[in-house]
């Protein structure tokens, strides 16, 4: 996998962490090997200003995804159906760690744990899972937390 950060927030984050568990996250998902991600670090402004163009909404938010490559059946990134999987450029996550220290000391855990979490997030939505509907939700959200939980197993084997 390659993956990419690009720090312009200006906050130090613990980018070489952040990659790992994108890398992680991808090869669980079965991503190609050769796929590539970029993850960007924004500033709240930088953010804002995005969350206004593409989502029309004011003020920053935490993580945006820009996917890249179409995936689809047969090909792109998760090479689902007959043909082999393709390598591609899977997209962009956007992370913005001061509206992530906000909510990570609202729900109690830390910063860093909190991109983690807004990480894997975002992967998963260049993946082409959402939570709009409620059964999206639940297994959006379910993926999500078993690929954090296993993120943690390595991390910290036993």
């Amino acid at each position: 996998m390659s993956v990419e950060i690009n720090n312009e927030s200006g906050v130090g984050v613990d980018e070489e962490s952040i990659a790992a568990l994108a890398a992680h996250v991808l090869g669980e998902m079965g991503i190609n090997p050769l796929a590539e991600l970029s993850i960007v670090v924004v500033d709240e402004d930088a953010m804002a200003e995005l969350h206004e163009k593409w989502m029309g909404e004011p003020g920053p938010t935490d993580v945006l995804a820009f996917p890249m490559d179409e995936l689809r059946p047969g090909g792109g990134a998760r090479g689902e159906g007959d043909g082999p999987a393709d390598p591609a450029l899977l997209g962009d996550v956007v992370l913005c760690p001061q509206v992530a220290a906000r909510q990570a000391e609202e729900a109690g855990h830390s910063a860093a744990e909190e991109l983690e979490l807004l990480c894997t997030h975002g992967i998963l939505h260049l993946l082409g899972y959402d939570h709009a509907e409620p059964e999206e939700h639940k297994e959006m959200f379910g993926l999500q937390s078993r690929l954090l939980e296993s993120w943690q197993e390595v991390r910290n084997p036993r």
